[in-house]
């Protein structure tokens, strides 16, 4: 490794390696295309962070399925979840009657899903589910159930796979976590 003065430019370290996370999508496919064997999926994507994991699951799935983005902003910028959730870009479609999914990078706090879950519940389903890539269990500020969840982690600041730290790493193709070291 060669040594940099540049603190904030190393790459950040891999907690969950490529290999492993798409491994795990290739389990949680087959838990999903179990579940909806012969029924249509409405597979929703939130937006900005999922959509890296979104696109590598539902190439997985067998059923027929529509894919919609809902768009939320609960962060301001902020690194803690303020609860505060905004709609960013809704869906195109009505979900009356039909199968849904609601794909997440991420479940923190638990607020944004929770409202989320609400949200889409209120219009009348046939049935809801999520689907998360991660779930910080010590963070949850809410009680939710993850029905699809791909790997539980500590307190970590991760970024990778579609999550972004302001802007930054979204296209690393591991999770990976940023150290605070001054």
């Amino acid at each position: 490794m060669h040594s940099s003065n540049e603190d904030k430019h190393k790459a950040p370290k891999v907690l969950i390696p490529e290999v492993k996370i798409q491994a795990r999508l290739n389990e949680l496919a087959q838990e999903i295309n179990h579940d909806y064997r012969g029924r249509e999926i409405t597979a929703v994507c939130i937006l900005k962070g999922s959509f890296i994991f979104f696109s590598d699951i539902i190439r997985r799935l067998e059923s027929p399925l529509t894919c919609e983005f809902l768009g939320v902003s609960s962060y301001q910028n902020r690194t803690v979840s303020s609860g505060e959730v905004k709609v960013t870009l809704d869906l195109n479609e009505p979900l009356e009657n039909k199968n849904v999914i609601v794909f997440e990078d991420i479940v923190d706090s638990g607020l944004t899903l929770s409202y989320i879950m609400n949200t889409l519940r209120a219009r009348r389903p046939a049935s809801l589910k999520s689907c998360s890539l991660l779930l910080k269990p010590e963070s949850l500020r809410t009680e939710i159930d993850v029905d699809y969840l791909g790997f539980k982690i500590g307190k970590e600041f991760v970024v990778g796979y579609g999550i972004d730290f302001a802007g930054k790493h979204r296209g690393l193709p591991y999770i990976g976590y940023i150290e605070h070291g001054h």
